[in-house]
């Protein structure tokens, strides 16, 4: 069984969730993300502050009215870094001889 290519920041299911849903939307704000995924403010920032670190998403933070918004949008490695790791979760399910 290999593991080649799976991206270790992509092992929790949040982290998971947050990548995904910003794959198929140009840009999510937090509290759409947090609805999405079912986080706690606490646990989604830390995650998403997570992979910003790491260069896969970016945050736009402004204000709407006098509320703060924080949005959210996928960097390009980050949409090429995730792309790879779904694809080594497809290949590893495909090693997996049918019983």
């Amino acid at each position: 069984m290999m593991l080649d290519g799976l991206n270790k920041a992509f092992e929790s299911k949040a982290r998971l969730g947050i990548m995904s849903v910003l794959m198929v939307n140009e840009s999510v704000d937090f509290s759409s993300l947090k609805q999405l995924i079912g986080l706690t403010d606490g646990n989604l920032a830390s995650h998403t502050r997570a992979l910003e670190e790491m260069g896969y998403i970016s945050a736009e933070k402004k204000f709407v009215g006098r509320k703060p918004n924080t949005s959210y949008t996928v960097t390009q490695a980050g949409s090429q870094a995730f792309k790879a790791h779904l694809q080594a979760l497809e290949d590893l399910l495909k090693s997996v001889p049918n019983k």
